[in-house]
């Protein structure tokens, strides 16, 4: 399975994007899928997961601003990001299970 990450952009502070990331093949049994981010000079961050019971976990720095979901029948997991702020400006990289990775891409909230 590869996993093609899209929808980053350059936004406003308080703006919002959507990220997308499609799986080649199906997703329904990769028991977790999620999203982490990268911005330059700091450490790899893990911004959401969801499991395959629908279960959320979020960082404490974007929980309440972002909304991860995914849809089995379309092979594809969101990252809904709200509220966005200077600091969420990174690559963010989608995954699946302990083998999938997706390639970055990038997210540049100006203030």
């Amino acid at each position: 399975v590869q996993l093609q990450a899209s929808g980053g952009g350059l936004v406003q502070a308080g703006g919002s994007l959507r990220l997308s990331c499609v799986a080649s093949g199906s997703i329904s049994s990769i028991i977790v899928m999620g999203w982490y981010r990268q911005a330059p000079g700091r450490q790899r961050e893990l911004v959401a997961t969801i499991y395959s019971s629908g279960r959320t976990n979020y960082a404490g720095s974007v929980k309440d601003r972002f909304t991860i979901s995914r849809d089995n029948a379309k092979n594809t997991v969101y990252l809904q990001m709200n509220g966005l702020k200077a600091e969420d400006t990174a690559v963010y990289y989608c995954y699946g299970g302990y083998d999938y990775w997706g390639q970055g891409t990038q997210v540049t909230v100006s203030s």
